[in-house]
């Protein structure tokens, strides 16, 4: 293995512990920061990237929520996973249909869509004066299935929809700590189907999985001493990187 290999292996497992720590505290990101990161710096292909981020979710799942399930506001998820899971297949076999400019115009739309919500709640990040309906945690299931299976990112629209409530912020990591592993395993199972998961994904889950653990330990020991409303305009700052990035890689998929 060439000096090179050995540091793009350590700078993913350094940037999986960063994530897996960020996602402890507000619920959401380990795969879209792994992801984006890994695609942006070329640290490992994609596809291997991805189906080993879908196994340390689980793991950061397994040591995030025992001792919270009870903080969860189960009819919220359960909403939202009626949703999210039939919309996942929807999604892939929708972008089998889609031609390619057909795909980037709805990737731009939903980018545009993504942007103009998020900057409107950072800049009023209070929460809703009232909890929303079961139809509205149903919806955003169904469109984070769609962006789940047509572009792997599932997580705008549950975010945006848990962050508007008025839960407490505990409430709000446990359900999409939770929502998150559920998609998680739906793509670990899928990929072992499709014999995606070879002995290298594995090992890579082997080192990975330690630097996750204690981040997520540390998370839920120490986690940083910012209030609500600076975690609800972090939450939204997330999803306005999001929504410019699925723009930007629309446009630079048509220059190409």
């Amino acid at each position: 293995m060439s000096i090179a290999s050995v540091l793009h292996a350590l700078a993913l497992l350094a940037l999986m512990g960063a994530a897996s720590y960020f996602q402890t505290v507000t619920g959401f990101g380990l795969g879209m920061i792994v992801l984006g990161a890994a695609s942006g710096f070329g640290l490992a292909p994609l596809a291997s990237v991805a189906a080993l981020v879908s196994l340390v979710t689980l793991a950061n799942s397994a040591i995030a929520l025992p001792g919270t399930l009870h903080h969860i506001d189960w009819r919220a998820v359960g909403a939202a996973t009626l949703g999210l899971l039939p919309s996942v297949v929807a999604g892939v076999v929708l972008l089998d249909y889609l031609s390619g400019a057909a795909s980037g115009i709805l990737q731009i739309l939903l980018g545009a869509v993504i942007l103009y919500g998020s900057l409107a709640a950072a800049l009023r990040p209070a929460p809703l004066a009232r909890r929303s309906g079961d139809r509205g945690f149903f919806l955003s299931g169904v469109f984070g299935g769609l962006l789940s299976g047509m572009f792997g990112i599932s997580g705008p629209p549950l975010v945006f929809q848990f962050y508007r409530q008025p839960f407490s912020l505990m409430q709000i990591r446990c359900a999409l700590i939770l929502l998150f592993a559920m998609t998680a395993l739906i793509r670990s199972l899928f990929s072992a189907w499709n014999g995606q998961l070879g002995h290298e994904i594995w090992i890579q889950t082997a080192f990975a999985v330690p630097a996750v653990a204690l981040a997520t330990v540390a998370a839920r020991r120490y986690p940083p001493p910012i209030s609500g409303v600076a975690t609800r305009r972090i939450a939204f700052g997330v999803l306005v990187v999001i929504g410019c990035y699925l723009m930007v890689s629309a446009v630079r998929g048509w220059l190409q």
